[in-house]
Order: structure tokens, then sequence, then C-alpha cells
């Protein structure tokens, strides 16, 4: 059986002749709330509310609703600003907020999954075709098959699904409620963190740009390889792609039972030494109502641990959502 899911070939884009980061990427000290923030309109609050109506008296499956099914251009307006942040501005942005006073979860969630197909097609976001990922602790322990997402556990700066065949060009979510104390969101521009690296580490960086392998957290067939071989920087039309996860790249290689080679010990400490640098980063609490989208290939994301609330109803609960261009629906793509 092959030992791993080959996706080298991301390296193909002349890696010698790497594009110029330096007016790429920001430092916290020259960003503003604003630059992330998009709030919903009056216009805007009485379509979602229109939409709340209408799903009411037409009742179809959350995964059947689409976009197209409402009149609503106030928040395609809203939500073309979003993808414009998140494509060429900061990286990020936070809408604030659905009227959860208001209604029900369940209609929030069908308006959430609804919208964001307005940023992208929603994918699956596990291998049994999983399209709207419960972010809540289970109770599990973090380690082989537990997603840290499942946990309440610190997840360093990364981004989303950092092994898988095709990563999510973004990532969505929603906050039910958040957590009593902790699970505060952190972002860093990945541009920022590569001319730091090209800086201090450029050898280290180079090795980067070099495929390694990811744990692929049992998210495969039973008889499919349970890691990949993929390199943690590489360049598409001009643009960096990143799959930033230190931790799975170190699992992957106790999963494969292989060594790492001195280079990428020394890569991996020194993401993990820059991204540690506070004026690198902007915390950004998701609050309940608001929904956080960032683009998944050039911001790596960070969140806290957290303390829940003892009242099970009010727990730490969001719903996330990936948004892909490529390939199929399907986790794999």
């Amino acid at each position: 059986m092959q030992k791993f899911i080959d996706l080298s070939s991301e390296s193909i884009e002349d890696v010698a002749r790497i594009p110029s980061c330096a007016n790429r990427g920001w430092v916290a000290t020259e960003i503003r709330k604003q630059d992330w923030s998009v709030d919903l309109n009056d216009d805007a609050l009485g379509e979602i509310r229109a939409m709340a109506a209408q799903m009411t008296e037409t009742r179809l499956p959350t995964l059947l609703r689409h976009p197209d099914q409402f009149e609503i251009p106030s928040l395609a307006a809203a939500y073309r600003k979003i993808k414009a942040i998140c494509d060429h501005g900061v990286g990020f942005a936070v809408l604030d907020g659905l009227p959860m006073a208001e209604f029900e979860t369940q209609p929030m969630i069908d308006i959430y999954w609804t919208l964001g197909q307005l940023i992208g097609r929603n994918v699956a976001q596990k291998w049994d075709g999983t399209m709207i990922y419960d972010v809540t602790d289970t109770g599990q322990e973090f380690g082989y098959g537990v997603r840290g997402s499942a946990t309440s556990v610190e997840l360093n700066f990364h981004t989303d699904n950092a092994f898988g065949m095709r990563v999510p060009d973004y990532v969505g979510l929603f906050c039910e409620h958040a957590a009593e104390s902790g699970g505060l969101s952190r972002f860093c521009s990945l541009y920022t963190v590569h001319n730091r690296l090209e800086a201090n580490f450029p050898n280290q960086l180079q090795r980067l740009f070099k495929p390694m392998l990811f744990d692929r957290q049992a998210e495969h067939h039973k008889n499919a390889p349970k890691t990949s071989w993929a390199p943690f920087f590489s360049w598409k039309n001009g643009r960096l792609r990143c799959r930033a996860n230190t931790s799975l790249v170190r699992k992957g290689y106790k999963v494969a039972d292989t060594e790492m080679d001195q280079i990428l010990i020394e890569a991996l400490d020194a993401v993990e030494r820059v991204t540690t640098s506070p004026d690198l980063w902007v915390e950004a609490p998701l609050e309940r109502g608001q929904i956080q989208y960032l683009n998944n290939h050039e911001l790596g994301h960070y969140r806290s641990s957290f303390e829940d609330s003892t009242d099970p109803a009010k727990r730490r609960h969001l719903y996330r959502l990936w948004h892909r261009q490529n390939g199929s629906i399907n986790y794999d793509g």
C-alpha cells in the first residue's frame, strides 16, 4: 500500500523564482477594526427576516437552500465586501450580526448556509460527507483521529485542512454561543510570516517549500494512506498558498514512524517562533450571532484554550463551513 498521498506537485511553480512578498501582508499596528468589520444595515436585516419567513413557509432541507431562492440585494452587497476583504484586504472579515434574539437557532443556520454560497461553494468537511461542522468541545482527548476543533485545547496558528487533497479556499464560522472564558480568535498574515522567515531563517524557509508528511487525522477510507506528502508553502499564480500546521507535520512523521530531517525540525520551530510575536497578530473575539470568514490560503488563525459555561445550553458552539471553487464538493474534491 502507498505510504502517503502525494500532493507534492503543488511545488512545481518555480520555487527558485519566488515572487516578492515585500509589499504584501500586514502587522497588527497597520490595521484597524474597520478593516475587517462588516455591519448589516436595516435593509440587510430586513432581508434576513424575510428569508426566515420564507423558509418557514416553504420548507426544504438546509442543504437544498440557495441564494437564488431569495431577494437579497443588500446581503449580496455585504458579502461582496466580505469576499473583497478576504481576497484583497486583511484576509478575514467579521459580519455583525444575525438577529439571534428574534429566531430559533435553526433558521439562522439555514440562512448562514445559504449566504455562505455567496463566498464560494459549500463543500464537505469530513470524509463522511459532513457539510456543516459543529465546532464544540466533545469531551474527547486531542489526538490521532480527533480534531482540535472537537476539543477545548489551544490551537496554534494554522490553516484548515492543511493535509487535505484540496484545501478549502475560505472558512466560515457562525457563533451560536461563545465560551465562558477563552476561545479567542487571532489572525496573522502568512505573507508577513514568510517575510520574517526570509529575513531571519532563509534556509529553513526554503525547506518549507519542499514536501513533508502531514497526518491526515483519519479523514480517509480505512485502506487509504494515513499521511499526505505536500509542501508547507507553495505559489500559485503569483500568490502564496499555505498548508500551515506544524502540529500535523510532526504528527505525520510519528504516524509514518519516520524521522524528520534536521532542517525541517528547525523550519517548524522557526514558524512557531515567528508566529508567537504579538506584533504579528490581531485578536477578534467571535460573539453570539457573528459570522467570521477568512482566506484559508494566505491567513493563519489561532484559537486559545477555553472554559465552557456550566449551562449545557450555553456551551461554546460554532458552525463551520468550508468554501472551495475547485474540484467536486466531496471531502477530497
